[in-house]
């Protein structure tokens, strides 16, 4: 009977000690994206427009439209790195200059 018992807690032990070991080599849902669905992701995101308090969609359409924005104002920076009035600045030029459709 120790015996069992003895056996029986070095089970419990090595499962214990191995479990953390195995959680960091599971797959997690995220990393089972793609490389493009992720890229997709970061370049689809959403930005809000406290001027005009509406969303939007930074996509390739709004890619080109901030491209237009840089060319007509000498700009060379991302909009990531414009501060807020400078950001509300360039939406409100956007809402002026709507995509021709």
């Amino acid at each position: 009977m120790h015996r069992g018992y003895r056996y029986l807690t070095s089970l419990f032990l090595t499962a214990a000690l191995a479990a953390p070991i195995a959680m960091m080599g599971a797959i997690s849902p995220q990393d089972n994206r793609s490389q493009e669905e992720r890229r997709r992701d970061n370049d689809n995101k959403r930005y809000y427009d406290r001027t005009h308090k509406d969303y939007h969609q930074w996509d390739g359409n709004e890619d080109r439209a901030y491209q237009r924005y840089q060319t007509e104002h000498h700009q060379t920076r991302t909009f990531i790195q414009l501060n807020t009035r400078q950001q509300g600045v360039y939406w409100s030029w956007r809402h002026n200059n709507p995509d021709n459709r």
